[in-house]
């Protein structure tokens, strides 16, 4: 099959890898020229702007992924394309949009003529190798038409089709606040055996947990390559930790439906706390311990001596 690719960042340059080892004929693109010539060796045509890319594909209905950051690109893009393609070629977003977004611009594309896919795609820098989880809405029909595509990108019983625009990027959001909630556990119980009174190998344990246990998973195999690479301590790592939107728009999404979502809640909020050099909350907190109670509090340069 034929594809136009735009975006080949950590994940969309492993994407277009895939697609051209399984046969199909890529036409890729990226806002800098570097992707797009480490793209072309590995079998891709290469493209250098979008009007390249759209010329380089054959008869309609064309068929243009892009994979940006969410917000103000995706939409920039989409506009940029609507110059170049005619009603009845097909734009998918693989990224990770916001669903309301994902169904303005559907709404928006169909009353032009275009047909629009939405596509919340999981697996990172391991896709090439694994496959990605992929979760499509939009048009049944046009899902059949991509479905080739997509049987390669997947891994078996990998990606399926949800429903009408907006419920492959729904799922995907929901998809990764479970994952912020997942990972929040796994760092809070290592913290706890890191901090005994035993001197646990973080390593040693991981690799017992990999096999039989109930928190098997492959964010623990990954557990296991971060110890293995990192050592124990991670002592390079800085504990600081982003978050790309999805966990607060699922949490936005828990309160709109009255659905108590705690973990995900706190799992965000934790990432917030990560990012900051010293808490101004706990430095209030040690002030009126030490104002009710005549607690210690410790002034700049001190130390527990933990």
């Amino acid at each position: 099959m034929e594809l136009g690719f735009y975006g080949l960042g950590r994940m969309g340059g492993n994407m277009v890898t895939r697609l051209v080892q399984g046969g199909h004929k890529v036409i890729a693109s990226n806002r800098s020229r570097g992707p797009v010539d480490l793209a072309q060796q590995h079998g891709a045509i290469p493209a250098y702007s979008l009007e390249e890319l759209v010329s380089k594909l054959g008869d309609s209905p064309k068929a243009v992924w892009i994979m940006v950051p969410s917000g103000a690109v995706v939409d920039e893009t989409i506009e940029h394309l609507t110059t170049l393609l005619k009603p009845g070629d097909i734009i998918i977003d693989g990224g990770n949009s916001w669903f309301k977004d994902t169904k303005r611009r559907a709404e928006t594309l169909n009353a032009k003529g275009f047909h629009y896919m939405d596509c919340g795609t999981s697996g990172g820098v391991w896709g090439l190798k694994e496959g990605y989880s992929l979760m499509i809405g939009g048009e049944a029909e046009i899902f059949k038409h991509l479905e080739p595509l997509f049987a390669t990108l997947a891994p078996p019983n990998g990606y399926g089709h949800f429903g009408t625009h907006g419920a492959g990027h729904y799922v995907k959001m929901v998809h990764n606040g479970v994952e912020y909630g997942m990972m929040q556990a796994y760092g809070e119980g290592y913290e706890i055996l890191h901090s005994s009174e035993y001197n646990l190998d973080m390593l040693q344990i991981s690799k017992v947990w990999q096999n039989g246990s109930v928190v098997r998973s492959w964010l623990l195999d990954l557990a296991v390559i971060a110890f293995q690479t990192e050592g124990g301590d991670l002592a390079k790592i800085k504990g600081y930790v982003e978050d790309s939107g999805e966990g607060r728009w699922t949490i936005q999404e828990a309160i709109d439906h009255n659905i108590p979502a705690p973990i995900i809640t706190m799992s965000l909020l934790e990432r917030f706390h990560s990012r900051q050099p010293e808490s101004y909350s706990a430095k209030v907190l040690a002030a009126l311990r030490n104002q009710f109670g005549g607690h210690a509090v410790l002034t700049e340069g001190e130390t527990t001596g933990h």
